[in-house]
């Protein structure tokens, strides 16, 4: 069952939807850029409906100066209290719920991480924001990173309807030319207090359960990828408290089909959770 409720966040009343469930491990879902919580085209809704039905309480809220909530709208890097208040305020609606993880997407996941800490069992983040400033502000670079191209090109030369198209001029040689030059730029260092760099620290002294979801064809995470590759390489090697999970997708919101591969993923997220502590 699906109900509304408010909170408090520093002087302003903050909206919030909970779908109760009989579960002690609850997810907290926080709202990527200035969607409100119900998420595009009802995605969180819809998401915080099959979790539940699994038997984990969700719950989701607008942030203040979004959606239903009062307040000034300070983006994601000023979300901290937000999100503490909705952690406290979660716990208060659902006595029952001992555990708490949270799920965010784009620049939601980067505040999940930059406002470590938070009283929260576990993280479960999308496609981390590291471009310097808001989501819904910020300009991604008119091309993917150089390591992103260099991957898609080498993945054509092996696929032989790719060649034969080059062959019969079937390719668009500006296009090609100007994604090959990408190639041959250095790749960026990160400023020292980047948000890149900031994100990868953070990472690197992390302690509770995280699981990071990259749809490696959408460009935020290849970002991502980009600036804090040698942090996921290790994880790679050597798996621990944190974990990487890809898809082959360019969906930044993880539409259609791709939505059951994050609600599977989340829903393994909490039930080894649930599992460890049982």
């Amino acid at each position: 069952m699906r109900h509304q409720l408010n909170f408090a966040c520093e002087g302003a009343t903050l909206a919030a939807s909970l779908d109760e469930a009989a579960g002690s491990t609850g997810l907290l879902i926080v709202s990527g850029g200035n969607e409100i919580r119900s998420g595009a085209h009802r995605g969180m809704a819809m998401l915080a409906a099959r979790i539940a039905g699994a038997g984990y309480p969700v719950f989701r809220f607008d942030r203040r100066g979004i959606g239903d909530s009062e307040g000034a709208n300070g983006g994601f890097e000023s979300s901290g209290p937000d999100i503490a208040a909705a952690i406290a305020a979660f716990r208060n609606a659902g006595p029952h719920v001992s555990r708490i993880f949270a799920f965010g997407n784009c620049d939601a996941a980067s505040a999940l991480l930059l406002h470590q800490p938070l009283a929260l069992d576990g993280l479960i983040v999308a496609n981390p924001w590291t471009y310097d400033g808001d989501a819904e502000e910020a300009e991604e670079p008119a091309l993917p990173p150089a390591s992103a191209i260099r991957a898609r090109y080498l993945a054509r030369l092996k696929d032989p309807r790719s060649l034969l198209r080059l062959f019969k001029g079937e390719v668009d040689l500006r296009k090609l030319f100007r994604g090959l030059s990408a190639l041959k730029q250095a790749p960026q260092r990160r400023a020292p207090d980047s948000l890149a760099d900031r994100l990868d620290a953070t990472i690197a002294e992390l302690s509770c359960p995280v699981t990071i979801l990259l749809a490696t064809g959408d460009r935020t995470a290849q970002a991502f990828i980009e600036s804090c590759g040698p942090s996921l390489d290790y994880i790679d090697k050597n798996p621990g408290t944190v974990r990487v999970e890809r898809l082959a997708s360019m969906s930044h919101s993880f539409a259609g089909d791709d939505g059951e591969w994050l609600a599977e993923r989340i829903l393994a997220a909490l039930a080894a959770q649930a599992s460890a502590i049982a």
